[in-house]
């Protein structure tokens, strides 16, 4: 049998890294920033609600450092003003950020209310451009002052329908065919000054976001019918593939989009 050697190893080890998360607080956003700890990234947790303390606690049994800070992803004028805050007033670094912070609504499109919209295209869409805007920013900034091979990681979560329209979530489908727009578009003004942006789309994932569909007899067992592996995924799935894009090992790839769905989109 082969030994994993160092210089392997090194093509996925975060040492030294500090990534920035949204949606940490559960499901895939918690085993996302989770698995960045495993690989010896700090972690950043942007979060509504401080006393939400299960991710910081499992990243810090792991002895990575794990900082929360207050943000509402669906205000603006915070999201605005948080990556500043984060590098200028706590004095923290930023090499990675993952924009996994996501809501979903539900309704008839002849029915789809206009504040429902307007909320998840900030949240969804909108609060990951700034973020990936304003982390791109300070990166470009402050590059004279690292290594000069050093690179920042932007990994933005996509969906199964950034693909596809889906059933009862126009803006949801809006928002996420954005989020490769906008992945896309970001990879070609950077790639080149050193930034890699990337997404991740996931499958049908046993998550609280997918209650309403698991809790649905007739539609679980026609999604299940259609999962060429036989399961749902399971937010761990997404560790290995986000560490993958995170570190040193992905440099040479920007601009695509991994979808991690059990075979659902080849079917």
């Amino acid at each position: 049998m082969g030994k994993f050697s160092a210089a392997c190893a090194a093509q996925f080890s975060l040492e030294g890294k500090t990534a920035l998360v949204t949606g940490g607080s559960r499901g895939i956003g918690a085993a996302i920033a989770i698995g960045l700890a495993e690989a010896g990234a700090d972690i950043i947790l942007l979060l509504r609600d401080l006393s939400s303390t299960a991710t910081k606690s499992a990243i810090e049994a792991l002895g990575s450092t794990c900082t929360t800070v207050k943000c509402d992803l669906s205000n603006p004028t915070e999201v605005k003003a948080i990556v500043k805050h984060i590098t200028t007033d706590l004095s923290l670094d930023i090499d990675i950020l993952v924009n996994c912070g996501g809501i979903q609504r539900r309704h008839p499109a002849e029915q789809f209310p206009d504040s429902d919209w307007d909320e998840v295209l900030q949240v969804n869409l909108t609060t990951c451009w700034t973020l990936a805007r304003d982390v791109g920013a300070y990166f470009l900034a402050t590059k004279d002052k690292r290594a000069p091979d050093a690179r920042c990681k932007i990994i933005n979560i996509a969906s199964l329908v950034s693909f596809q329209g889906g059933l009862t979530v126009p803006a949801y489908a809006a928002a996420k065919h954005g989020i490769l727009g906008m992945t896309k578009a970001l990879s070609n003004d950077w790639v080149g000054k050193g930034i890699n942006v990337n997404a991740v789309a996931p499958g049908y994932i046993a998550t609280e976001m997918n209650s309403a569909l698991i809790a649905n007899e007739t539609r679980s067992r026609q999604i299940m019918e259609r999962i060429p592996q036989g399961r749902w995924g399971k937010p761990e799935d997404f560790k290995a593939p986000v560490v993958f894009l995170a570190g040193a090992g992905s440099e040479y790839v920007s601009g695509t989009c991994v979808t991690v769905d059990g075979g659902w989109m080849a079917r």
